[in-house]
C-alpha cells in the first residue's frame, strides 16, 4: 500500500502564510483570531486528513499553536500569557487532528464494487 503524507514544503509554505496573517492580526481580539485559526486548521485537516498522516497533522496543529502563542506574547507590555493558558485557548478554538477520509481501498470498493 502506498503511504500518503504531507509534503514538508507545502506544510512550511502554509505555516509561513499563517505566520504572516497572524502578524497582521496581532491586535485583533483573541476570539476573532481563534475563529480564524479554527477555519484555517480545519481546512488544512479537510484536505490532508488521510489515514497514516495524523502525526503530520499533529505537528501542523502544534506549530500553529506556537505561532499564535508568540503573536499573543508580542501584543503589548501587559502580563505575559502562559503556555497553560495558551493550551486552554487551543482546546477552545483549534481542532484536534483526526482522519476524515477512509482508507483508499474502502473508498474504491464503495465506488467500484466487484
Amino acid at each position: 500500500m502506498v503511504r500518503r503524507t504531507t509534503i514538508r514544503k507545502r506544510m512550511r509554505a502554509k505555516l509561513r502564510q499563517v505566520k504572516q496573517q497572524l502578524r497582521q492580526r496581532t491586535h485583533d481580539p483573541v476570539p476573532q483570531t481563534g475563529r480564524w485559526l479554527k477555519s484555517v486548521v480545519q481546512g488544512y485537516f479537510n484536505y490532508y486528513a488521510v489515514p497514516g498522516n495524523l502525526s503530520s497533522l499533529g505537528v501542523f496543529r502544534d506549530r500553529v499553536l506556537a505561532l499564535w502563542w508568540r503573536t499573543i506574547r508580542r501584543r503589548s507590555q501587559k502580563r505575559r500569557i502562559s503556555w497553560t493558558r495558551t493550551l486552554e485557548l487551543a482546546q477552545r478554538w483549534i481542532p484536534q487532528p483526526r482522519a476524515l477520509h477512509p482508507f483508499p481501498d474502502a473508498r474504491f470498493a464503495a465506488t467500484h464494487p466487484r
